[in-house]
């Protein structure tokens, strides 16, 4: 077996690897690696792969288009996933580093490296894009926004602590072990890279504590994007398949009755398009002084971008990878309401 299908199958038994290893257009150096060492390539593939895999079981709507384009015989090429985070601005959120920090420390050693910055002024965010430095066309990107609560009122700052200050580390000592066996030697050792994953897959995660329906209310009054923190955390709130005509794809599942983004988003340039399915509802249970109380939420979600070539400054042609603040910032409104 490679290392890839090994590490997969470790963290989702081997029937669930087989699936989502056959799902994934993988590029054949990510499945060739067989001994030795684990590269941080093939580590950070096996989190990606792990990752589609949650958020597939999470968004029925996405798992099913899935299943219908490997029924066709085509592949998902996943171009990123995108999560959010906090940032208090003065300090740690909860037992976590600030905002992007808090996975700018799982990345870097992992081989990425942030290729571009993003205000999201609208969203009073910032958004960061994490591209692999090994293999950045083919190796997923992550898509790190982080919301700045200083910039709203001095209550929803108040809610924001009560309801964030909890977050926990879910890094233990076989994670820190491997992430700096990456940083320092660009590899690790298989068994320590077991050990290792399941730990680094947890911080994708909701990680605070139990979240009072008045505080959610409150922070939703705001921002719709803290709202969306506050039940489902730093899980990926969507996964992109990267076609070739998002325009085709769209319209497809338009025809198809599909709740999908009504206008794709083209970025300045125009070689970057997005759209998306609106974001799958989910029932999130709330403490009230009467005891809990379940509501229906937004979850998360399933894109679809395509990417243009181009040459560059350097007369290099290469294909855009980036993002653009206005295409982001649309994609956000699919979790504003179930």
């Amino acid at each position: 077996m490679s290392h890839l299908s090994t590490l997969v199958a470790s963290v989702l038994g081997q029937k669930a690897a087989t699936a989502i290893l056959d799902v994934l257009d993988i590029a054949p150096v990510l499945t060739a690696e067989t001994d030795g060492p684990v590269s941080r390539a093939v580590f950070a593939m096996a989190l990606n792969a792990a990752l589609f895999h949650d958020v597939m079981n999470r968004v029925p709507l996405g798992a099913a288009y899935v299943t219908e384009r490997r029924a066709e015989g085509h592949k998902i090429l996943f171009d990123h996933g995108a999560l959010r985070t906090i940032d208090f601005g003065d300090g740690p959120t909860g037992a976590l580093p600030a905002g992007h920090l808090a996975f700018a420390r799982i990345l870097a050693p992992l081989g990425y490296a942030v290729a571009d910055v993003y205000p999201l002024d609208r969203l009073k965010m910032t958004g960061r894009a994490y591209a692999h430095l090994d293999l950045p066309e083919a190796i997923p990107q992550f898509f790190v926004s982080e919301l700045h609560v200083q910039r709203f009122s001095p209550a929803f700052q108040v809610i924001a602590h009560a309801v964030f200050d909890s977050s926990a580390d879910p890094l233990g000592a076989a994670a820190r072990a491997a992430l700096e066996a990456f940083a320092a030697q660009g590899a690790c050792d298989l068994d320590q890279a077991r050990a290792a994953l399941p730990e680094v897959i947890a911080a994708f995660a909701r990680t605070h504590g139990p979240l009072r329906l008045e505080h959610y209310e409150a922070l939703k009054a705001e921002s719709a994007e803290a709202a969306w923190i506050a039940t489902e955390g730093q899980a990926f709130n969507h996964a992109t398949d990267r076609v070739p005509d998002v325009q085709a794809v769209s319209d497809a599942q338009k025809a198809l009755g599909r709740p999908i983004k009504d206008a794709v988003e083209i970025s300045g340039s125009g070689r970057v398009r997005q759209t998306a399915f609106k974001a799958q509802p989910v029932t999130r249970t709330f403490v009230t002084d009467a005891g809990e109380e379940s509501r229906v939420v937004p979850g998360s979600f399933h894109e679809f971008i395509s990417r243009d070539r181009f040459v560059d400054a350097h007369g290099v042609e290469r294909l855009d990878l980036r993002f653009d603040s206005g295409n982001a910032q649309g994609i956000f409104k699919m979790t504003e309401a179930a």
